[in-house]
Parts: C-alpha cells; structure tokens; sequence
C-alpha cells in the first residue's frame, strides 16, 4: 500500500478508552477503528473552469505537502497488535504519541513560498453573517468533522481577502495562493500550511 494512500485517509481519533466506556474494547478492535481506513485524497490535474490563473501557479497534490522519508505510523509499527491485552497502556501511549507527532507532522520545504493551487474539501472555522473568511482545507471527506483531524501537513489553512457565502462545509474546492509553513492550531485540527487565497473555485478535474 503506497505511503499517500495511507496518509490521506482518516486519522486516528485522539481520545482513545473514554471514561465510563461501558464494555471494554481489544486493543486490536480499537486501533481499528481509530487508524483510518484508505481513502483516496481528492486530486486533480487541470485548473478550475473559467480560472484565470498565472502560468507559474504549480497544481500540487496531497502527496507533494509530505517531505520524503516521513513516516506516520512509525509509532504503531514497533507494537504487536495481536500479544496487547485490552487497554494495554503500550498500545495506549503510542496512539498519543502518534497523534503528537501528526499535530507537529514536518512540511515540505521546497514548496514554500510557491503560488498553488489545490483542491480539497471545506473545514470553515467561523460562522459569520457575511460568510467565511477562513477555513481548513482538507485532502477527504469527513476530516476534521465526521474524523480527527490528519497530521498538520495533510491541513492547510486558508485565509481570503473578503468573506465567501458561496460555499459551505465539506464542499469540494480549487484554491489558488501563495503557500506558507504558517502552523494555525484551531479547534478543527493543525494546520501546518497556509495559503493566502487570490482565488477559490468548485472543483473540477475534468480538461
């Protein structure tokens, strides 16, 4: 399974063994259901319809956020699933500090600084009159909402000059900016990117 694969699909929830959990689950059933299962990042190789974009804009995809050699899931990969017993506090201190390290997930360097566009599904972060200035945007459906959030470098935070009421969460986007390694820490998940947004439009990935 390709290293992308993996990582644009859902993330492990933070709050593992709530209190007052009324039937105790395996380590094995629980890692399940909080490592995410696969699902394909949303991607696209031609430029919003009707865009009007400068020729250096780069089209990036999910994978391209991720510096070479970064692992996820490196703190899961030393336990034996199958030996745990429930609530093992080895499984239970490596799922938190798999989810420390996602909220301080390495970025990509050599893409700073670049103007990009990006496609991705909407996480507003506030719910103004005059629509959202900001929002997260993120590479599946659910995350941040119906999921937990992924590693920073899987978040970009997206700031527009004026409010847009043109579009709502989880609705599927073209963002066009200049990219920064800014880290927002907002009450939907870490951002470890941010794209000051010259244009947003619907997704399209048709030519």
């Amino acid at each position: 399974m390709k290293r992308h694969a993996l990582l644009q699909c859902g993330v492990c929830v933070w709050g593992l063994w709530l209190a007052g959990q009324a039937v105790a689950q395996s380590v094995r059933e629980t890692v399940r259901e909080t490592v995410p299962q696969v699902q394909p990042a949303l991607s696209g190789e031609a430029p919003p319809p009707g865009a009007s974009v400068s020729s250096p804009t780069r089209t990036l995809t999910w994978e391209q956020l991720i510096p070479a050699g970064w692992d996820p899931y490196k703190d899961l990969k030393a336990l034996n699933l199958d030996k745990l017993k429930d609530n093992d506090p080895r499984a239970e201190e490596a799922l938190k500090k798999m989810r420390k390290m996602w909220d301080n997930a390495p970025i990509n360097p050599l893409i700073l600084g670049q103007s990009v566009r990006l496609p991705g599904y909407m996480v507003p972060l506030e719910d103004l009159p005059e629509g959202s200035k900001e929002f997260l945007l993120v590479p599946y459906f659910g995350a941040c909402v119906h999921s937990p959030p992924p590693p920073a470098n899987q978040i970009v935070h997206v700031v527009l000059a004026k409010p847009t009421k043109r579009f709502r969460l989880m609705d599927t986007l073209w963002v066009t900016g200049t990219l920064s390694g800014t880290q927002t820490d907002s009450h939907m998940g870490m951002s470890g990117y941010r794209i000051d947004a010259q244009q947003i439009a619907p997704f399209s990935n048709k030519k």
